[in-house]
């Protein structure tokens, strides 16, 4: 059994639903921090979902509200993340938002 640390980082460049981070089938996941960044100095709003193995989706965060140049810390407790479910962020406007999470894998191999 490995601990793994790691991050996952996406330019939102579209206001499409973009997968941030997916659990692989032989792990599980501690989400410690689910950052976003505004860096267009106008606002945004992000949507955060979970995915589970069963394409049910579970919302996270709907339209939270992003300022100006703001830095947010979405999660106020870690998530955890079983396995193969996703990770999944949409902005309301393309070009405008950051985001990072920071991620304990724990692999079962």
């Amino acid at each position: 059994m490995a601990n793994i640390y790691k991050n996952s980082k996406l330019d939102l460049t579209t206001s499409n639903t973009t997968t941030l981070y997916t659990v692989p089938s032989n792990s599980r996941a501690i989400v410690k921090a689910l950052l976003v960044a505004e860096d267009a100095g106008t606002g945004a709003q992000i949507t955060a979902t979970l995915v589970n193995a069963n394409s049910d989706i579970f919302m996270l965060f709907s339209n939270k509200a992003v300022s100006g140049n703001e830095t947010l810390q979405l999660l106020t407790e870690p998530l955890v993340l079983l396995e193969n479910e996703i990770l999944k962020v949409k902005a309301n406007n393309a070009d405008k938002l950051h985001v990072i999470a920071s991620i304990l894998e724990i692999n079962r191999d």
